[in-house]
């Protein structure tokens, strides 16, 4: 029994199929290809296709975006330091940048903070024209003050680090809405009609997020920070005691160096390793940065004093260059451990995109897991949510709402695995995650279809967590 927990715990490695933006520009434009060009060019789109439908994964990734790499730099630190603020500072902040939350930021027991705005494609257009007659450019605004040794931003002081948060978290939603609408043309075409670039443009707006996933050490320095103000200096000494001796248990993990066994990262049915539940998104495309991995730094005397540390942390690389989203494949009936490069970014087809290009695409079903022994490590990213009118209607008389997870089973001989395991590890996530044909009926509209999702994931049925 242990051995059989033990694989079906593993996840394997997926790497993506990149596709450099260069060729997403050529891909989709209207404008003739050369002829040399006709059959790389459609090899491409195939490729693509067959990715991002039934017998593919549902993502791919996209590298080689100009001035990408600068932005995600400037805008994934600010998650952990808006998380760890004081309450009413962090208040402050968001609505000075027109920020909002989907995550009840006064909990300090959540496991994620996210921090939200909504942006309009009329502008993100408009940033894709300026890119493309000018050449790509980042907003002089946000040119770095100075760089270190490392070639990392360096700040005058706190008070100014959030100074261009709004133009920041703008400039790559605007960025990351642009590749999504490239990819819904490319997939248009294969599939005939414009339906999804068109369903996306109707929507009139995408909503970005910029995600903190906490480590073990965030939730008690949140909790900590929480319970300051009011307490009594004894209290305040036991806080600090408690942090600290958490962090002493960490310092065989306080380097950069994280190796990690391809087989052991990870469980794919052990909810106390997973930052997020295994579910869909339900939208048309998720644009997803490769997510940023925060190491905290040594503790000192003055962590828990009423100048709370907030950017105590240091940039890593991802843990065996894997970025731990998790996904389950229908078609091998297991789960996988996405890989990408830190300058790429993810597309990853939601439900709506199934729906409506009636199963050509096919929705991914994920999770995001721990690593394990660092408990010491965040995870940012920032992700953008593109999706139809909330009065968009689907019709599904044509369209099997019962495919999905059932896939095509198969003994994998020889990967230490079994079908038996497989199915049960498949049967573990079906427990969580509430069946399309539950949650969409012919004639619903989007909005209709999203809260009935919301419903069955978070409502009175408890199928999942809320952090």
């Amino acid at each position: 029994m242990a051995d059989r927990e033990k694989d079906m715990g593993a996840a394997g490695v997926l790497e993506l199929y990149e596709l450099h933006y260069s060729d997403l520009l050529l891909l989709s434009s209207t404008s003739p290809v050369p002829e040399e060009g006709e059959e790389r060019v459609e090899k491409i789109k195939k490729t693509i296709m067959e990715t991002l439908g039934p017998t593919g994964p549902g993502l791919l990734s996209i590298t080689g975006v100009p001035k990408a790499s600068i932005l995600r730099q400037r805008l994934l630190p600010l998650a952990r330091k808006l998380a760890l603020l004081d309450h009413d500072r962090r208040k402050h902040i968001l609505k000075e940048h027109n920020l909002g939350s989907d995550v009840p930021l006064k909990n300090p027991d959540r496991n994620v903070s996210s921090f939200a705005m909504q942006l309009k494609y009329a502008q993100a257009l408009e940033s894709a024209l300026v890119k493309t007659n000018n050449g790509p450019r980042c907003n002089s605004n946000l040119e770095p003050a100075h760089m270190d040794d490392n070639n990392n931003e360096v700040t005058d002081s706190l008070e100014n680090e959030f100074e261009n948060l709004a133009d920041t978290f703008r400039e790559l939603g605007y960025c990351m809405m642009e590749l999504g609408l490239r990819v819904a043309q490319i997939c248009d075409m294969a599939i005939g009609g414009q339906e999804l670039e068109r369903s996306l443009l109707e929507s009139g707006t995408a909503k970005g997020r910029l995600i903190h996933y906490h480590s073990v050490l965030d939730n008690l320095l949140v909790k900590a920070s929480g319970r300051r103000k009011g307490s009594t200096k004894k209290q305040a000494h036991c806080e600090k005691n408690q942090v600290l001796l958490s962090r002493s248990e960490q310092k065989q993990s306080k380097r950069c160096n994280l190796i990690t066994n391809g087989n052991e990262v990870g469980s794919s049915g052990n909810q106390g390793n997973l930052w997020q539940q295994w579910h869909y998104d339900y939208g048309i495309f998720t644009v997803l940065t490769a997510p940023m991995f925060l190491m905290s730094s040594q503790l000192t005397e003055n962590t828990a004093t009423d100048q709370f540390p907030v950017s105590c942390d240091q940039d890593c690389a991802c843990p065996t260059g894997h970025s731990y989203l998790q996904i389950f494949d229908a078609n091998k009936n297991d789960v996988f451990m996405v890989k990408t490069s830190s300058e790429s970014f993810i597309i990853q087809v939601g439900e709506s995109a199934d729906i409506l290009s009636r199963g050509k695409l096919s929705s991914t079903l994920h999770c995001v897991c721990r690593p394990p022994n660092f408990e010491n490590l965040s995870r940012e990213t920032f992700v953008v949510f593109l999706q139809p009118a909330w009065s968009k209607t689907f019709s599904i008389s044509d369209y099997n709402v019962q495919h999905g997870m059932s896939g095509h089973h198969s003994s994998n001989e020889g990967n230490g695995h079994t079908e038996l395991d497989f199915n049960e590890a498949a049967q573990d996530i079906h427990k969580i995650v509430p069946p399309l044909s539950s949650r969409l009926k012919d004639g619903m509209t989007f909005a209709e279809f999203s809260r009935e999702t919301t419903k069955q994931y978070y409502g009175g049925s408890g199928l999942q967590s809320n952090s």
